[in-house]
């Protein structure tokens, strides 16, 4: 219910409206039946404008953190979840990629359309990463087509750490529908599973025209992170120095 209103009534309108959002390759999406979206991820602002351009509901998954905030924060992020239709997953302890799995699962069992973004995070400099197996899984278990989409400018318009998105058109490609019913009965199969999320990957390489780097994006945002504290280390070590030497 929630969901509707805030699609086609409170927030949708106004959006395509402000944003005036281009989508190509829209007669990809299949109109009923089972389908897996698999998109680059480049901004927070994803989650909104894809789903918001499908005629279909598209379903996501979320951390369970994000509907329990406390304060006015809290229930406006809760709200904003339930009204574009994520479902909560708790993501703690050694299962929480599986229970993110099984949750779409059911959705595509539902003969729905499942969203997920292949990364497992956004891009921190806005090239397409590794993608990580559970794609694949996803579309061996299910049978459903995997369709590729790709958002073209998303990091312009809101970059990652901004609230406030700057107003400027939203870009949207999809790619024809990957079939890998080749591969049935095959899940599980680590090489088989790495060759379909490749293909996937290899996809959205082609469509989004961005470049494409071979490690997760996790590693490179934590190997980003160490380079800071190092450098903030090195500086402050730095000005120590030249403070003694002055005194002295």
């Amino acid at each position: 219910m929630l969901y509707g209103l805030m699609k086609y009534v409170i927030l949708g309108p106004w959006l395509k409206l402000i944003f005036r959002p281009q989508v190509e390759g829209r007669e990809n999406l299949p109109g009923s039946g089972p389908a897996i979206i698999a998109s680059n991820h480049l901004s927070f602002s994803d989650s909104i404008f894809m789903p918001l351009m499908v005629k279909r509901k598209v379903t996501f998954v979320a951390k369970a953190e994000y509907f329990t905030g406390k304060g006015l924060k809290g229930w406006l992020v809760r709200m904003f979840f339930v009204g574009t239709g994520t479902i909560p997953v708790d993501r703690s302890g050694g299962r929480a990629a599986q229970a993110a799995l099984d949750t779409q699962l059911k959705v595509l069992r539902a003969g729905n359309i499942a969203g997920i973004y292949p990364e497992g995070t956004r891009s921190p400099d806005g090239r397409l990463y590794r993608g990580k197996t559970g794609v694949a899984r996803l579309a061996l278990d299910s049978g459903a087509p995997v369709i590729p989409v790709v958002m073209l400018n998303a990091d312009e318009i809101q970059p990652p750490g901004k609230l406030i998105p700057k107003i400027k058109r939203v870009k949207i490609r999809f790619g024809k529908p990957l079939d890998f019913s080749r591969y049935a009965g095959m899940s599980g199969e680590r090489f088989v599973e790495r060759a379909i999320t490749d293909e996937i990957m290899y996809e959205l390489m082609e469509l989004s025209g961005r470049e494409y780097v071979d490690i997760y994006a996790q590693k490179m945002k934590n190997q980003q992170v160490k380079a800071a504290v190092g450098a903030k280390s090195t500086g402050a070590g730095a000005a120590g120095g030249s403070s003694g030497s002055v005194a002295a």
